[in-house]
């Protein structure tokens, strides 16, 4: 047998592997779990969840994977991925079918017309740092807005290709999402610096006014342009935002942004009044969510200030409280038509060689959250720090406390 023909069968062991997870009567269980926090309704217990992010080259090391081929070897790695979390055993919800996103082309290729730069760390694991192209005035004038060209040949290639691979196992599914982000904060500070943003709202509102209006154009002009190509699919799929169908589908059973879960954070204006955020921020994000039939809103900020801003998206179902965020006060003034998404410190979680610290965070949490709807979620690892079962000790201990205060 060929090299190629051994990868291919490797990457079909694999798709029978994540198939028969899927066909479970325990991944039917935790869809269930998901579907029913998310519609407000009370689950058998909180849903727990961990995302690895950079500790994924830990737990899956790039020279790890078998597969040469580029193609296979991404589709290795996520199978792979499945995987280890069904040993990790935390409530990841699998797909019975395997998507292929549809092709877009992109113009320009530094997508807001001007190239995006950061310095490189000095030590390996270090922090980069903004080289922004929007240095001067005249800059601004340079920037331009990216277009989405639908490529239906390279898009019917590659469904066709997945089919040929995958069809008899896991049957392939076209999926097509919004593009770029309404986080927004991400892009401006690429294009202008996160300290010169700083400035620029006290200093220069008018120019971060500039900036924030285009990049909001830019999504909403994006949005429409994939939006045209009649492709969209629902994304109440994957943790978090796993969920009942949104809204209803047109006669033909296409969808549009009020079938999809919309999302956005505030971080890089974390350190800001909650006056300016939604100055600078939230007013520019709104016209985005709210086209959509649900909101998701947070992520690692602090949003104690700015709880009112949050809970006044009108189609907000998901507030993300992270670690940093004061869980009594959100509780005061949240009220039962929202998911809190209860974010964990992943410092605190993988740092530690004693476990009793996490299960005491866990219960006094899940005990203030008795009778919520929640979700308990742990992301932004970057490392295991040397504990490689961390992750399954905490879903455990994670896992027992929604079931204390289910």
């Amino acid at each position: 047998m060929t090299t190629s023909l051994r990868q291919r069968a490797y990457i079909r062991d694999l798709a029978t592997q994540v198939s028969e997870i899927a066909a479970s009567d325990q991944n039917a269980r935790i869809k269930q779990r998901w579907r029913d926090v998310n519609a407000l309704r009370k689950p058998d217990r909180a849903p727990v969840w961990c995302k690895p992010v950079g500790a994924w080259a830990e737990l899956l090391p790039p020279d790890s994977l078998r597969c040469t081929d580029p193609r296979l070897a991404s589709i290795e790695r996520q199978f792979r991925q499945v995987l280890i979390k069904k040993s990790i055993d935390d409530d990841s919800p699998v797909e019975s079918w395997f998507g292929v996103p549809a092709r877009f082309r992109i113009e320009p290729d530094s997508l807001w017309g001007l190239e995006v730069r950061h310095e490189s760390p000095h030590v390996e694991g270090g922090a980069w740092a903004y080289d922004p192209p929007l240095k001067r005035l005249e800059d601004f004038e340079r920037l331009t807005f990216p277009t989405y060209s639908y490529q239906q040949a390279e898009t019917e290639s590659a469904l066709s290709r997945t089919h040929d691979l995958l069809g008899d196992i896991l049957p392939v599914k076209l999926v097509c999402g919004p593009p770029l982000s309404a986080t927004l904060g991400t892009a401006a500070a690429d294009l202008r610096g996160l300290n010169e943003m700083m400035v620029d709202m006290a200093a220069n509102p008018a120019l971060m006014h500039r900036l924030m209006a285009h990049l909001r154009d830019g999504v909403l002009r994006a949005m429409n342009q994939v939006a045209a190509a009649g492709l969209l699919t629902p994304n109440n799929t994957g943790a978090m935002t796993c969920s009942d169908p949104i809204g209803e589908t047109a006669e033909d059973g296409s969808a549009t942004y009020r079938n999809l879960w919309g999302s956005a954070n505030s971080q890089e204006f974390d350190a800001v009044s909650p006056e300016m955020w939604e100055e600078f921020c939230l007013n520019y994000q709104r016209p985005i969510l709210e086209r959509f039939g649900l909101a998701c809103y947070g992520c690692c900020e602090n949003l104690t200030h700015k709880i009112g801003g949050v809970l006044s998206i009108p189609n907000l179902r998901i507030f993300v409280s992270s670690a940093w965020t004061d869980l009594d006060r959100l509780l005061e003034q949240i009220g039962p038509d929202y998911v809190i998404m209860w974010r964990q410190k992943a410092s605190s979680v993988v740092f530690p060689d004693d476990l009793a610290a996490i299960e005491r965070h866990l219960d006094k949490g899940m005990k203030k959250l008795h009778g919520r709807p929640v979700q308990i979620v742990l992301r932004e690892l970057q490392t295991l720090a040397g504990h490689p079962d961390r992750l399954r000790q905490w879903t455990r201990l994670a896992k027992e406390a929604a079931a204390r205060y289910a």
